[in-house]
């Protein structure tokens, strides 16, 4: 009896390997397949019997059910193999440079609840077989390349409840399944939205019934009027603007920009900033020469990010909108608008914009050591980071933070704080930066609520997250992660203790009460 008992054991124990073995092949298979610059894939090998304990993969139990890899700097393709995942749950992949196709195997996997490869170079159509994923509640293919039409097979994703595919070049008609979603985002392409022209591209929970409407109708009516005043008092600031210009660098011809389709950019800089600049696009064009791939620094949710020389010496960094890009542009305006009145030591410094036809780029000075994730959670790069400079680090931060949230001209809350929105100078100073989904406030307002939640998660306080209700003390939170992976140089993501997932505030919590019981047993042993 014990022999069969030991003999079912042994059983049990080989199938936990070869059901993890799968899992090894399949993620080494999509590894070999990316470029993993930042070494973020460093411990994925195929020479181990689980990948339970690997960075960025979550298990239930043994069973791999979900991968997190937002904004980590990947490039290459998705591998087919990911099909191979069948027991997986969450693909988060968005913020990366990931090309080539939407592998059809992705609708192989049934367990899919939350698919996201928003803010990538994907290209081709959308895969018909996505349609298959009957669990999936949560789709983003927002900001790629997709061309094509919208299949008419995800109207049978019966448990979808937010879609975005904002930012491509898909046309034709959006199917009617997908616009009784609770939230969508259809906008940034040639769709028609239905063939009902009153129903929007874009939708939060609610639905606009006809007062909605008529007051819609009302804010187009007064928006025309205004349309007109701006115009006029547009060219005599403009004239104005040019007697009192300085400096070597013209400002560009507004009656260039391309204001299209109400997508007018509000130049409303107040203060008369006299460092912010309107840049011609061929100033930037050969200060970049002419966006090289030497001057290509990373990639964003933005666009690509590029180095460049003025021909005074002034070095720059030159965030580039994506010519496919919805959200980027809002994030182009907000950046525009409030970055260019804020002014701090620990802000990342607005050089000006540039914003001519369809390009529309944002120049900052450029921070010779990059940003802080470069370094902490780099096993090398970490040492260069005594307990003296990351004390200064969190400081500059905390400082930069609390001129938002209580002296500035402005109450502004981040909503994105994390270890790649912080750049560090020559001397490595922090610099928060990334501003496109800060939220701006008068002074007397100290919250707000959302019914998109946008950031990135592992850094959202629980109540963003969950209801969509944001305030300063959200950026404290964010501030509060950031701060325990500064120390430890560990991520929030992708952590992992004895096979199951923790993230880092759970670790930490765990870790300090081992050692506090350990302390308490020394204790009793002396006694």
């Amino acid at each position: 009896m014990k022999l069969l008992a030991f003999g079912l054991v042994l059983l049990g124990c080989l199938q936990g390997f070869v059901t993890c073995d799968y899992q090894v092949t399949a993620l080494y298979e999509i590894k070999m397949h990316l470029i993993d610059e930042n070494d973020v894939l460093n411990d994925w090998k195929n020479n181990q019997m689980t990948p339970c304990g690997w960075g960025n993969v979550i298990c239930q139990g043994n069973k791999v059910i979900a991968i997190k890899l937002s904004s980590t700097g990947l490039r290459g393709v998705l591998s087919p193999s990911i099909a191979e995942l069948t027991t997986l749950q969450e693909l988060v992949l968005d913020g990366n440079t990931i090309s080539g196709g939407i592998p059809e195997a992705l609708g192989n996997i049934s367990s899919l609840t939350i698919l996201n490869l928003g803010n990538n170079i994907f290209n081709g159509s959308i895969p018909d077989s996505l349609g298959r994923l009957q669990k999936l509640q949560i789709l983003d293919l927002s900001e790629n390349l997709l061309t094509g039409e919208i299949p008419v097979s995800l109207s049978n994703l019966s448990s979808l409840h937010d879609i975005n595919l904002s930012g491509n070049s898909l046309k034709g008609e959006i199917p009617e399944q997908l616009l009784q979603v609770a939230q969508y985002n259809y906008t940034g392409n040639h769709l028609n939205c239905s063939r009902n022209s009153t129903i929007s591209c874009e939708k939060g929970t609610t639905k606009a019934g006809p007062k909605t409407k008529s007051i819609l109708w009302g804010l187009a009516a007064v928006s025309s009027l205004l349309a007109v005043i701006f115009c006029f008092l547009f060219c005599f600031g403009l004239i104005k603007f040019r007697r009192l210009k300085k400096g070597k660098w013209s400002v560009m011809d507004r009656s260039e920009v391309n204001m299209h389709r109400g997508e007018e950019i509000v130049w409303d800089i107040e203060g008369n900033n006299p460092e912010f600049t309107f840049y011609e696009f061929s100033q930037v064009l050969e200060a970049t020469n002419n966006f090289s791939v030497e001057n290509k620094l990373g990639q964003g949710g933005f666009g690509p990010v590029y180095k460049g020389q003025f021909p005074d010496g002034l070095d720059i960094a030159v965030k580039r909108l994506a010519s496919h890009s919805g959200q980027g542009l809002t994030e182009f305006k907000n950046e525009v608008q409030l970055i260019a009145k804020l002014q701090h030591r620990n802000l990342v410094r607005l050089l000006g914009c540039c914003s001519q036809g369809e390009e529309k780029m944002l120049i900052y000075e450029y921070l010779l050591n990059k940003s802080l994730d470069f370094f902490i959670f780099d096993e090398t790069r970490r040492t260069l980071l005594n307990w003296d400079r990351r004390l200064v680090i969190i400081e500059g931060i905390a400082q930069g933070l609390l001129y938002l949230h209580k002296h500035s001209r402005l109450r502004v809350i981040h909503r994105d704080v994390k270890a790649s929105n912080i750049l560090l100078d020559s001397e490595m100073n922090p610099k928060i930066s990334d501003f496109g989904l800060a939220k701006m406030f008068s002074s007397n307002d100290i919250e707000g609520n959302t019914q998109r939640v946008v950031g990135t998660y592992g850094y959202m306080a629980p109540e963003y997250a969950s209801e969509g209700l944001f305030s300063t003390k959200s950026d404290v939170f964010s501030f509060g992660v950031l701060t325990l992976e500064i120390i430890t140089g560990k991520r929030n993501s992708g952590f992992h203790k004895h096979g199951s997932f923790l993230n880092l505030l759970g670790y930490v919590r765990m870790s300090y009460i081992q050692t506090f019981m350990c302390a308490i047993f020394s204790f009793m042993l002396v006694l």
